[in-house]
């Protein structure tokens, strides 16, 4: 099913293209820059996102072929408007240790298992503790935002080796985190003639 796109977006996204060439990115790559700069009105994400081509498309395979979607908070699930979610916030517990967002993660770690796809836009504790888990994932999209912990949960998400979207600054947040995964799931499946 084709996605109608409204001309205020085709509009914005113009603007945006006039404002920056965007047209030497790979297409995956080029579709979360753009969406993730579109939901911010942020240029800067241009130069402070880190993503790969590599790792974009088998995470779009994955996604289109059904993979789970793992959110850390109902804010980044309620920007993901073509897939359902998971999000185990409301279930969490804190403990010793072990933040509410911490814990959902591994909620939603036992209900999914390995190959999702993960989306922090809120919580670098989820982050951090995605990071301890053997959670094998299709992609994760790690992108909270704040000023104790987020910058320092990003570098470590990069360092980890998981097939990421990142930045390097302390912003980020639910708005473009569900942006950056909505960019996979509105980008075309290449069909078998271009395979």
């Amino acid at each position: 099913m084709n996605r109608i796109v409204h001309p205020i977006e085709e509009e914005s996204f113009r603007r945006l293209r006039a404002r920056l060439d965007t047209s030497h990115f790979p297409p995956l790559t080029r579709a979360v820059v753009e969406r993730v700069i579109h939901s911010a009105a942020d240029l800067e994400y241009a130069s402070d996102l880190v993503l790969a081509e590599a790792d974009l498309v088998p995470a779009h395979a994955a996604l289109h072929a059904g993979a789970p979607v793992v959110v850390d908070v109902e804010m980044v699930a309620a920007g993901i408007t073509r897939r359902r979610t998971v999000c185990r916030l409301k279930d969490a517990r804190p403990g010793p240790g072990l933040t509410r967002s911490a814990h959902a993660v591994r909620l939603a770690y036992e209900e999914v298992g390995p190959g999702a796809l993960w989306v922090i836009g809120c919580a670098p504790t989820a982050l951090e503790e995605l990071l301890t888990l053997d959670a094998a994932p299709a992609l994760v999209i790690g992108l909270p935002v704040g000023f104790v912990g987020a910058a320092e949960s990003k570098a470590a998400l990069r360092a980890s080796g998981l097939p990421a979207v990142s930045n390097v600054s302390e912003k980020g947040g639910s708005a473009v985190a569900a942006a950056a995964l909505n960019a996979l799931l509105y980008h075309p499946i290449p069909s078998e003639e271009t395979l």
